[in-house]
């Protein structure tokens, strides 16, 4: 498989890492669109949230839990956006499974 984040996961290339435990990495964005950028992978391959089932639930759900101690790690204790792309007209550019955590500084409310 030629997905980058199960590449990341598997440690072939190389990342920023914040946090990681047996079922989630998270890692700073290369190109952030804000103060705080991570992006948070399940160690399992699926595409997007569609995808959802079986195993991978457990996986997904571990991660959203994680969501709010990632950010913590990152200091966005005062408010933070969580994205989950799916599919390329909802703008997902790795169709692997991931959440962006955003923040450090107030946000818009503009989604397009």
């Amino acid at each position: 498989m030629d997905c980058i984040f199960c590449r990341i996961i598997a440690g072939e290339l190389p990342s920023n890492k914040v946090y990681e435990d047996e079922k989630i990495l998270a890692f700073r964005d290369i190109a952030p669109i804000s103060p705080v950028h991570v992006i948070v992978v399940p160690k399992i391959h699926m595409d997007s949230l569609n995808d959802i089932g079986g195993d991978s639930a457990g996986y997904a759900c571990h991660a959203l839990k994680k969501l709010p101690e990632i950010a913590a790690i990152e200091g966005t204790t005062d408010g933070y956006r969580v994205v989950s792309n799916i599919g390329e007209n909802g703008g997902q550019s790795v169709r692997h499974l991931h959440f962006h955590i955003i923040g450090g500084k107030k946000l818009g409310v503009n989604f397009a």
